[in-house]
């Protein structure tokens, strides 16, 4: 979440009351996150997400992401909802933006989670596959292994100054993993970004998942890399292979994973860390001045795909 574009309080009203919510009573950019403009509003029926997808969302895929949800919260998925207008519009328009009102989850995010935080991940995010399983729409993953390379393309000149050595490190990864990567995995409808400000918890309970626009259909062993990424090491960067082990098992006991799935996780796992050193070495360059956004440092996933070059069996992770 981030706040790129700014709205004024007369068109916000109007846009608002098209829902039937009542007044504005208070509105407030969210600066977390990178990719679309979001604001906290208060209105007389309630508190409410809104949300302008930026340029780099699709507006194609729009319905994916609104669909999904409603699809996931019918089968017990603690999710937000798209409002309706009345008359019976969940997509609208404001500052020249595709706009969604979402409903509010109580619950805060965990800045340094436990293993009991991990394991109630795990779970959540294998209830999610399982769930999707009869989603009828289809997104390709449009931050896969062929679109890595044409985005480093786009920054790779800059790459150095960010970190000296990091664009030798992306181009040997690139071509080790065009040559590694494991085909054929057990494939759905899968969160893609489940990090930890994406998950709630009202005290040790999970209340809810939260951000699916990079929701999409993938590997679901895939989600859970990205997940190990995001929750199996602490704020050193270093490995913390007691959370690890807590998330994975947490998963498998709502979805048991396959000997294939198991045996790619080392290679997934640096996988999903390229892809976030990528996207986050992109924004670095490129956010632009005056944006409402806390910029996430690169080197983070650096180090992190360095850590998981060194793993050859997917015992490391408490697989």
């Amino acid at each position: 979440m981030a706040v790129y574009t700014e709205v004024a309080d007369d068109e916000l009203a109007h846009f608002v009351a098209g829902y039937g919510l009542g007044d504005v009573l208070s509105c407030k950019g969210i600066a977390e996150g990178v990719e679309n403009t979001n604001y906290m509003v208060d209105t007389e029926r309630g508190r409410y997400f809104l949300t302008l997808f930026e340029k780099r969302t699709r507006q194609e895929d729009l319905p994916f992401f609104l669909g999904l949800m409603q699809h996931l919260a019918q089968r017990g998925i603690t999710c937000p909802l798209p409002v309706a207008t009345g008359d019976g519009r969940v997509l609208g328009e404001l500052a020249g933006r595709p706009a969604v009102l979402i409903t509010f989850l109580e619950g805060v995010w965990h800045r340094k989670p436990t293993a009991g935080h991990c394991r109630s991940v795990g779970r959540a995010l294998a209830g999610m596959h399982l769930a999707g399983h009869d989603f009828k729409m289809i997104r390709r993953n449009g931050l896969g292994l062929a679109d890595w390379r044409p985005l480093f393309d786009r920054f790779a000149t800059s790459a150095d100054a960010i970190e000296p050595g990091m664009k030798d490190a992306i181009d040997a990864e690139l071509d080790a993993l065009e040559r590694q990567w494991p085909v054929d995995l057990p494939q759905g409808v899968i969160h893609a970004d489940l990090f930890a400000d994406n998950v709630l918890f009202v005290g040790d309970r999970l209340s809810g998942l939260i951000d699916f626009y990079f929701a999409c259909n993938e590997a679901f062993a895939y989600d859970v890399a990205i997940c190990v990424n995001a929750w199996a090491f602490n704020d050193r960067h270093e490995f913390d292979p007691v959370r690890c082990r807590a998330l994975l098992e947490g998963y498998r006991e709502v979805r048991p994973l396959s000997g294939a799935e198991t045996t790619a996780l080392p290679v997934l796992a640096r996988g999903s860390a390229l892809r976030f050193l990528l996207t986050r070495a992109f924004d670095w360059i490129n956010t632009p001045a005056g944006a409402m956004v806390q910029r996430k440092a690169p080197g983070e996933y650096l180090a992190k795909l360095r850590f998981h070059q060194t793993v050859s069996d997917a015992a490391t992770y408490g697989a």
